[in-house]
């Protein structure tokens, strides 16, 4: 299986020849999406059996069938969800990782790879304002971020419990626009909510101490989760507040900064970060707004040992591993064992690049928002739902239906000027634009808007 044959050769070039192919796109395409699926069952119909296939019949397929029915995130034209804009830096050290069979499991397998994930690691934590002790590790994504740094939280406030913590189902201070990651997480780890009514959508340190001293039950509240960003409004909460709060009431303050913590490079909003230096937790998700390919997100504790109690997995197969405690092992920090070394194409990128680069392509989208925004001021059948904190801008088309607005995206998708869904504000669906890609043009942004006739 592991020669190169004359097949093996062939494939080799004809999947290469591909991927330059892809690289060299320039702007990358939309596409669709979704299709219909006895379209694909056609398509695909006896593609796995006893018998392999040629891999140029194999790999026209992902081009022609696959490949055209997936939304390309990294797109200029993808402007719903959470987009993604990779370098081609990051994409190709991607390919190295796979083709070279790398992991990051521990320090004694994977010490180079080990290592270069840390500086990325250091780089963020210094960029936060995190101790010189913070580490952590990489993992598939905020969500897998969200539980891993939550589990420590509830197990950290169990142990400082002590005999009171056996059995107790504690809880996380949220507000009511907390990701439904955190919900999940809740779920799993059978915490329950403190919802905290948000002050005009953000999570304040007031609103936070009032909720506290109106409850019947504080004690059980083991954590508070802030975020840095919120996904459907890019929303900032009040981080030095909250972390104020938490500071005295004993609390883990976890920072979710999924989409919205690449911020931190960007000089222009540096100051809606102030607080996210006191979390016990903070991730940021890479593969949003810091270029990098799905599935990176960088988890960082401020104490790791923490997490290392919680995370560590018992094995006597696992012994020889830690047999240096002054080793780094990224298992030890995530609920995961085995892994990818998911943070080298990022470490590559941001070595190629520099931070400079970063900070002015993550400049870019947010002057994209606010010049957004003065164009929808300036429009009169135009309105915003609210200011943009970061590169999310929500607006609403005066006197519009859902089903317009639902009409309004499917026809802008069918005919790939862009991927814009509407989502929900206060009640009532609104156009929401979601800004990463540090090329979309503003002439794209002059035509959808356009189109809001």
């Amino acid at each position: 299986m592991h020669t190169i044959d004359a097949v093996s050769e062939r494939m080799l070039r004809s999947v290469l020849a591909y991927v330059e192919n892809r690289l060299r796109l320039d702007p990358v395409p939309l596409d669709k999406g979704a299709s219909d699926p006895k379209v694909l069952d056609t398509i695909f119909g006896g593609i796995l059996g006893p018998d392999g296939h040629d891999p140029d019949y194999v790999l026209g397929i992902y081009a022609s069938a696959i490949a055209p029915a997936v939304m390309s995130a990294d797109s200029p034209r993808f402007l719903g969800f959470i987009p993604a804009a990779p370098t081609k830096a990051s994409l190709l050290f991607d390919m190295v990782l796979s083709c070279a069979s790398i992991q990051g499991i521990s320090w004694l397998e994977a010490a180079g790879a080990v290592h270069a994930e840390n500086q990325v690691l250091r780089l963020l934590a210094d960029l936060a304002g995190l101790p010189p002790s913070a580490g952590g590790c990489f993992v598939a994504g905020g969500s897998a971020a969200n539980l891993s740094a939550l589990v420590v939280a509830r197990e950290t406030a169990k142990r400082r419990a002590g005999a009171a913590g056996a059995g107790r189902r504690f809880r996380l201070a949220v507000s009511d626009q907390t990701h439904s990651s955190i919900t999940n997480t809740m779920g799993i780890l059978e915490m329950d909510a403190l919802v905290v009514p948000a002050e005009d959508h953000r999570l304040t340190g007031r609103a936070l101490r009032a909720a506290l001293d109106e409850d019947p039950d504080p004690s059980s509240v083991a954590a508070v989760v802030a975020t840095s960003g919120t996904t459907n409004a890019g929303i900032v909460d009040d981080l030095a507040g909250v972390a104020e709060v938490a500071r005295e009431r004993d609390l883990w303050f976890h920072v979710d900064g999924a989409y919205g913590g690449a911020g931190l490079f960007a000089p222009s909003v540096r100051q809606r970060y102030a607080g996210v230096e006191h979390a016990d937790s903070f991730l940021v998700d890479p593969h949003k707004w810091l270029f990098g390919p799905y599935d990176c997100a960088a988890l960082l504790y401020r104490d790791p040992a923490l997490a290392r109690v919680v995370h560590t997995q018992d094995a006597s197969y696992l012994d020889v591993i830690r047999d240096h405690p002054s080793e780094w092992n990224p298992t030890d920090y995530a609920y995961h064992l085995t892994r990818r070394a998911r943070g080298l194409p990022l470490w590559f990128s941001l070595a190629v690049h520099g931070t400079d680069a970063y900070a002015r392509a993550i400049e870019a989208a947010l002057a994209l928002a606010r010049e957004t925004a003065a164009l929808i001021r300036r429009t009169p059948q135009l309105e915003l739902a609210r200011e943009p904190d970061l590169s999310v801008v929500l607006f609403r088309r005066r006197g519009w239906t859902a089903e317009q607005y639902t009409t309004w995206a499917d026809d802008l998708l069918h005919r790939q000027v862009a991927f814009v869904p509407p989502t929900r504000w206060e009640g009532q669906t609104v156009a929401r634009l979601a800004f990463l890609h540090p090329h979309t043009p503003m002439d794209l942004v002059r035509e959808i808007l356009g189109t809001m006739v």
